[in-house]
């Protein structure tokens, strides 16, 4: 089990992501804006962290580029899971540290594929995280 903070102002979006989750046993915290983003990073220290692009207070590139600076939160991985679909949006995420880029709208399985590898590759073995990418790839859940 992992716990993830999930940053989004979409409400249908964040029931998606949320389910798909839970389902696979994580713990999800979900916050609306940019700057409650942070705030619950800084305090929960999750395994993982999914920004979107456009929120409120604050983008998902502000709050990952002030992640990557802070020597408290530089080495959480970070999924940016957004509309945002040019690649120079995913150039300017991937170089503002960005592990990994998903476009919506996006297929709940790849989602939860993406999310066990990089639990798999970031979070410590004994940190409690749960690692399903062994029993399932895209499609096979």
């Amino acid at each position: 089990m992992a716990h993830i903070i999930y940053a989004e102002d979409d409400d249908l979006i964040v029931d998606i992501v949320r389910d798909v989750l839970q389902k696979d046993g994580h713990v999800v915290g979900v916050v609306t804006d940019g700057e409650s983003a942070l705030k619950a990073i800084r305090l929960k220290r999750p395994d993982l962290v999914i920004l979107d692009c456009n929120m409120p207070e604050m983008t998902g590139i502000e709050v990952l580029s002030r992640m990557r600076v802070d020597p408290a939160l530089c080495d959480i991985p970070v999924l940016m899971l957004t509309g945002r679909r040019g690649a120079q949006d995913v150039d300017i995420a991937m170089y503002s540290g960005a592990n990994e880029y998903l476009k919506k709208p996006f297929d709940p399985d790849y989602l939860a594929f993406v999310v066990d590898n990089l639990l798999s590759k970031y979070v410590p073995s004994g940190s409690g995280a749960h690692h399903g990418l062994a029993a399932h790839g895209p499609g096979r859940r």
